[in-house]
């Protein structure tokens, strides 16, 4: 038992929570003095000790025991400092070492579409008509048509060899991160949090593509502070990289019987954008700023709500927060089921393994996150 290592794990753990020693030793059945030292390292603790102190915050014991290896080479960037940052880190790292050692177990591992071209992006002067290029050559390298709207973007990234990773995490300031070729990756990580409509989800990931052809240079764990000019970069590619414009102009104008919002809805649905990426497009094609005024107005005399230019249309508020699970999710208009962002490539790897008995279940279930008994049902259903 490495005390060094449970010290660390245990410090991580509580802060990420936001306890303190008090609460944790609380939680354990065990007295603050006695916690206290085992955080520290001074003293030894015994396994049910740590098996209480694991179940008292929700993790496993495994968790405490096992060293984290620290990514070095990711984005993570949020609009609000993150107490969970460290925690998501190390979940990603094993997530990462977990898929890189199943691809070898199976010798399934794939080539990564896109490296040349960030290198020749790199030697590009960076804004918008970088990104507007990048995309379109992103697009070109996976045989996607011109006008071919983009129906699975988590299949598609994996296909090309990008990890993609649909973590769950309560937060309305962090919406994905990304990590690079040479630190286990290339993978997209992206929150897929309830109140996080679909369409912010598949933005997120093509966001993050973004910063993987364009932005390399700036992949540094230490860093956290949002850079204006990169992130307006990254929007403009997964903007140009889902909804290319002559595809977009083309659609535009074929729906011009329809009434206004039912006009922005049909493109919406088309590409599995945000109403928002339709009116930022439209604004920009037609260089006319009351296409927000118009939404809005014909938005509130369908559905009687005002709303106004930084709201989330049907956002539920804070103070819902201990509702349903449905009556929690973020619908926006005409918004997209869950389904629309589903990652299957790691699943269909573990199923491989597991059939060959390259793998036990239980080791099946803990790659994929999930309980014993969920793995037994989800096995009993392979078809």
């Amino acid at each position: 038992m490495d005390l060094k290592i449970i010290e660390e794990n245990l410090r991580r753990i509580r802060e990420a929570k936001g306890l303190t020693q008090a609460e944790m030793a609380e939680r354990a059945g065990i007295s603050r003095i006695a916690y206290r030292n085992i955080e520290n390292g001074s003293s030894t603790p015994r396994v049910s000790t740590l098996q209480n102190i694991a179940a008292g915050v929700d993790v496993k014991l495994q968790d405490l025991l096992v060293p984290v290896r620290t990514l070095k080479k990711v984005r993570f960037r949020a609009a609000k400092k993150m107490n969970s940052r460290d925690n998501i880190l190390t979940e990603v790292a094993r997530w990462l070492d977990d898929f890189n050692g199943l691809e070898k177990l199976l010798n399934a591992c794939q080539d990564y579409k896109f490296g040349n071209l960030a290198r020749e992006f790199s030697a590009m002067q960076e804004g918008d008509n970088r990104a507007k290029y990048a995309a379109g050559k992103a697009r070109e390298r996976l045989g996607l048509k011109e006008k071919e709207p983009i129906r699975d973007i988590a299949g598609l990234l994996e296909k090309c060899g990008i990890k993609v990773y649909p973590l769950n995490l309560v937060s309305d300031s962090f919406f994905g991160l990304s990590v690079a070729e040479d630190d286990g990756g290339p993978a997209i990580i992206v929150n897929v949090w309830e109140r996080i409509s679909v369409e912010r989800r598949i933005f997120s990931a093509a966001h993050e593509l973004g910063h993987l052809l364009l932005h390399l240079d700036a992949y540094n764990v230490e860093a956290s502070a949002e850079d204006k000019v990169q992130e307006r970069e990254a929007d403009v590619f997964a903007s140009y990289f889902l909804m290319p414009e002559e595809a977009f102009i083309s659609e535009w104008k074929e729906a011009s019987g329809l009434y206004y919002l039912d006009r922005v809805y049909k493109i919406k649905r088309i590409f599995q954008v945000s109403y928002k990426t339709v009116l930022y497009r439209l604004n920009e094609v037609t260089g006319n700023n009351s296409v927000w005024g118009k939404f809005y107005y014909a938005y509130r005399k369908r559905t009687g709500k005002t709303l106004g230019k930084t709201d989330e249309p049907e956002a539920l508020p804070p103070e819902t927060f201990q509702q349903s699970p449905e009556a929690l999710r973020a619908h926006e208009p005409e918004s997209l089921s869950p389904s629309h962002f589903v990652e299957d490539r790691l699943s269909r790897l573990v199923r491989n393994a597991i059939e060959k008995d390259q793998i036990t279940m239980s080791r099946g279930a803990e790659i994929l996150r999930k309980e014993l008994e969920e793995m037994r049902d989800i096995v009993s259903l392979w078809v």
